[in-house]
């Protein structure tokens, strides 16, 4: 009997586990892959300057991979969704802001002062989060511009709007 009552007993791990996972849908998204590559370089780069000489820069690196893990938390499981009172494009937009300038700071000064190699491999891979983080303030950008150009509406009342307007147009 207790073989019979192991097998039920692993079953809730692997739900609880598979339940704090993104989705295989968000994680092929453009935002999924972009926030994953996030964690991912924000991680290596912590784990570079915490090995480096240049260890005081440690605290940026990890920071933006919690914010990240957050973000990927949030956003893979719909919990920004059930909190609407915060704005989460603009919050992420901020987080992409900042992160990428100060990636790219640090990047320099790790890569120009230090000359241990786990100083420079935190200085490249700092200069790749640059890149990805600057890759998703511009794609977070272009979708609050379209929004705020289309009056905070919905993307398809506008072009239903602008067909009736033609129509009456032609009258």
């Amino acid at each position: 009997m207790g073989d019979i009552e192991a097998p039920s007993s692993n079953r809730p791990r692997q739900n609880v586990l598979l339940s704090v996972l993104p989705s295989k849908e968000f994680a092929s998204s453009r935002k999924g892959m972009l926030l994953i590559a996030e964690v991912a370089l924000s991680f290596v780069s912590f784990v570079c300057f915490a090995a480096s000489t240049a260890a005081a820069f440690v605290t940026v690196p990890l920071l933006e991979f919690l914010a990240a893990l957050f973000l990927l938390f949030a956003y893979s499981t719909k919990f920004n969704e059930r909190f609407k009172g915060f704005l989460w494009p603009l919050m992420d937009f901020m987080r992409c802001v900042t992160a990428s300038i100060i990636f790219f700071i640090i990047s320099i000064i790790a890569v120009s002062r230090y000359v241990d190699g786990s100083s420079k491999a935190a200085g490249v891979f700092g200069f790749i989060a640059t890149i990805v983080f600057a890759l998703d303030f511009y794609f977070i950008f272009n979708e609050l511009a379209n929004f705020l150009k289309q009056g905070g509406e919905s993307n398809d009342e506008p072009s239903r709007q602008q067909d009736e307007f033609s129509d009456s147009d032609s009258d």
